[in-house]
């Protein structure tokens, strides 16, 4: 997503959207390493001096959303940091494309920017940060339901289970293992990629993001016991489909 497409989603164009658009801060810091990568953003949360040291005093997200809201570019600056790599995550489990992933990513820091005026702390930071991310990528799985999805993965996407990435052998176990390791982790893969859209959703939020049934809830607009039965339901599927790993 460039530059001018950035200038259109952000009319009015005041003081702090100029700066963003003049210093590429938002470009940079989001898309700086890719996924995985090590620019700017993707080593971690960047430093922003009375920030920084406002959140480790006990600053919530959504503090610091309020702060963004009373025009503080460092805030936003910030929130970008600490949110672009799980966002990437998020967007390529949900749609399994690198560039889709990247640009949805981009989407939705571009909608937190432009809501900025409106946001009201009324829920915690990451459950309005997910609902938008969830949004698009239902709208965008709509969009791209005949495309063939991309079949690759992040190498530092770390196998849930034990801890290794599906592209980097682990010294302790041998070939065959290795193999056999390989193979169930794509079969999960794809088996939750077959799973239904919002099932698929609660499982990528609670198996991957660490999401508890309130949090889930909450992002996807359902009550508590909705949430446990549509995550049953998925997990019932897999268990079903995954038979020969287990």
């Amino acid at each position: 997503m460039d530059r001018s497409l950035l200038d259109r989603n952000l009319p009015g164009r005041n003081p702090l959207d100029r700066s963003l658009l003049d210093q590429g801060r938002l470009d940079g810091a989001m898309l700086g390493g890719g996924i995985g990568g090590r620019g700017a953003a993707g080593a971690g949360v960047m430093a922003m001096g009375p920030i920084s040291a406002a959140a480790g005093d006990g600053m919530t997200d959504a503090d610091v959303m309020l702060r963004v809201k009373g025009g503080d570019q460092a805030a936003f600056d910030w929130l970008v940091a600490k949110y672009r790599r799980p966002m990437v995550n998020f967007l390529y489990r949900m749609s399994r494309n690198t560039a889709a992933a990247e640009d949805l990513a981009q989407e939705v820091f571009l909608r937190v920017y432009r809501s900025r005026e409106s946001y009201e702390a009324s829920a915690k930071f990451t459950t309005w940060l997910y609902r938008i991310a969830s949004n698009l990528a239902v709208n965008h799985a709509r969009d791209t339901k005949h495309e063939r999805p991309e079949v690759m993965a992040s190498l530092d996407e770390p196998d849930a289970e034990t801890g290794t990435t599906m592209d980097v052998a682990d010294p302790h176990v041998s070939v065959e293992e290795e193999l056999v390791r390989r193979e169930r982790m794509q079969a999960i893969r794809a088996k939750v990629e077959a799973l239904p859209e919002r099932q698929k959703m609660a499982v990528v939020l609670h198996k991957y993001q660490q999401m508890d049934y309130r949090q889930i809830g909450e992002v996807m607009k359902l009550s508590e016991s909705a949430t446990k039965s549509l995550l049953f339901r998925a997990y019932e599927t897999l268990r079903e489909e995954l038979k020969q790993f287990c």
